[in-house]
């Protein structure tokens, strides 16, 4: 793995790395660029959702006694902290993704819009893509929430993971089309911020 920090993203995504489309290659149904975002927070939102319930009923007695030993005002701040925090991991979200990369990969940024990606053009089999789409969740998002349903009074660590699994909307739509979309057997490979699969033998 090659990996390229290309800074802010400028809003060009022709300027985006691309490769030579191989032969038959066929896009993904995939939204647009213009309506990802929306689509990708919705999902985010509605997932971190599903798994905040469990956290809010199961972790109750923590939540309790943190207050307990506090008071409302640094609960609260702890509340706050801990979604604020998911923000750093956004930069080592991405790299994680890049380690799953053989070749050059490359990194964008636009930390205003809360906005960080990379890019590799390269061939892929379809369970390392979905490796490398996950990756990132499992780390940030799965590990401290199973951490939490052995500890549930460690509340604070399963909000993490509860807000840690829903920054991975795109993600999961990413592995979600590579199962449903692809032939046994077919490669994939981003083409700027598109992906493709294409039947061929070409060693990856």
């Amino acid at each position: 793995m090659k990996f390229h920090y290309m800074g802010k993203f400028d809003g060009n995504y022709d300027a985006l790395p691309t490769r030579e489309h191989e032969e038959g290659y066929v896009p993904f149904k995939e939204p647009s660029a213009k309506k990802l975002p929306l689509i990708v927070n919705v999902i985010g939102a509605v997932i971190s959702l599903a798994f905040l319930i469990p956290v809010m009923i199961f972790g109750a007695e923590g939540m309790s006694e943190t207050l307990d030993k506090t008071n409302f005002v640094v609960y609260m701040l702890m509340w706050v902290g801990i979604c604020c925090l998911t923000m750093v991991v956004i930069l080592p979200h991405e790299f994680l993704h890049g380690l799953c990369f053989k070749g050059d990969v490359y990194m964008y940024t636009q930390l205003s819009k809360g906005l960080c990606f990379v890019v590799g053009p390269e061939l892929m089999g379809k369970g390392r893509f979905i490796f490398m789409s996950l990756l990132p969740n499992l780390v940030f998002g799965a590990l401290p929430y199973v951490i939490w349903a052995f500890f549930p009074d460690l509340w604070y660590i399963g909000l993490w993971g509860a807000v840690g699994l829903g920054m991975g909307g795109g993600d999961y739509m990413n592995a979600l089309n590579c199962l449903i979309q692809m032939p046994k057997g077919a490669k994939t490979y981003l083409h700027g911020m598109n992906s493709f699969w294409v039947v061929t033998d070409k060693e990856i």
